[in-house]
């Protein structure tokens, strides 16, 4: 199977024709980044439960190997090549640093140094509004300004939430979340880009296999020189954000980029930090104040807007 042959064309992603099917494939486009938000939520509270039997950079660097290394599988499954083509590598590059290295780090550090789930949560509720500036500047796309107007009021709730928290402990994790929130935010724009002539999951796949160099000896080193403990509890941790977080909630969350617009269907994030204060309720008995839930439920009601918006 050649690669060209299960892309998506460019001019499907134009969505020509008339309005009523320009507006259902952003629907479906939008449909698919949500599902791939749904695999995002569970990310934090893995992470937590991760780290407890192994070294945050280990969890970090490792759930990169091992998600690299079942998309070498996967590519080789496929007949496909095992590096993506020349001209497109610096993006592929790009998205390794911001999503495979960056995120991953950043958000792991600030969830050790003190920063609960709900938390890390809420304030990564700003990287829709950091896609959608990325998309602008590197996918060419114009958000009209009722976008932008419910794509403000989203961010600026997270940054009240942020800035009302009590203590002065969260001071270094937000600073790190605000670290990953960026990195994700160009990892994000540029699979989007690519994800417009390629599958998504061959996306994530290059900028996996791309990583191996790395990921797989510094995980291998990090395993032989920190301690590790693999309780049932951080093995599913650790499972989850290395295969799911990090390889299989791409899938259609590219694709749902790349067919709704980067910008618009990447608004959908903002309802990630409700589910993930559910998942670290129900998986963790963690409790939060009544800010925590106004903030998330703040930026879950801009999300209808910003999918009324034209982009």
């Amino acid at each position: 199977m050649k690669e060209q042959s299960s892309a998506i064309p460019t001019a499907e992603i134009a969505f020509p024709g008339p309005e009523p099917a320009r507006q259902a494939a952003r629907s479906g486009g939008t449909l698919l980044a949500f599902l791939g938000v749904l695999a995002f939520s569970g990310s934090f509270p893995a992470t937590v439960y991760a780290m407890e039997g192994f070294d945050p950079w280990l969890v970090a660097v490792g759930r990169a190997a091992v998600a690299g290394v079942v998309a070498l599988v996967c590519l080789k499954a496929a007949r496909l090549p095992l590096l993506p083509p020349r001209p497109h590598r610096r993006a592929y590059g790009l998205i390794s640093l911001g999503v495979v290295f960056g995120f991953p780090a950043f958000s792991g550090l600030a969830l050790d140094l003190g920063a609960s789930t709900a938390h890390a949560a809420v304030v990564i509720g700003l990287l829709p509004a950091a896609t959608a500036v990325f998309a602008v500047l590197r996918a060419g796309e114009r958000p009209r300004p009722m976008f932008w107007a419910a794509c403000a009021a989203g961010a600026l709730a997270i940054t009240v939430f942020t800035l009302t928290r009590t203590g002065t402990s969260a001071a270094w994790p937000d600073l790190l979340l605000v670290g990953a929130l960026v990195s994700a935010a160009v990892g994000y724009t540029e699979g989007g880009r690519l994800a417009r002539h390629t599958p998504g999951w061959q996306v994530i796949s290059y900028a996996l296999v791309l990583s191996l160099p790395i990921t797989v000896p510094v995980s291998a080193v990090l395993a032989a020189v920190t301690p590790v403990t693999p309780t049932p509890s951080a093995l599913a941790g650790f499972a989850y954000v290395g295969l799911i977080s990090m390889f299989l909630g791409f899938f259609p969350w590219y694709a749902g980029l790349a067919r709704g617009g980067i910008a618009r269907a990447g608004q959908t994030q903002l309802t990630q930090p409700l589910l993930t204060l559910v998942w670290a309720w129900f998986l963790m008995g963690e409790r939060y104040g009544a800010a925590t839930v106004a903030a998330a439920l703040a930026v879950l009601v801009c999300v209808a807007v910003t999918q009324r918006a034209r982009t």
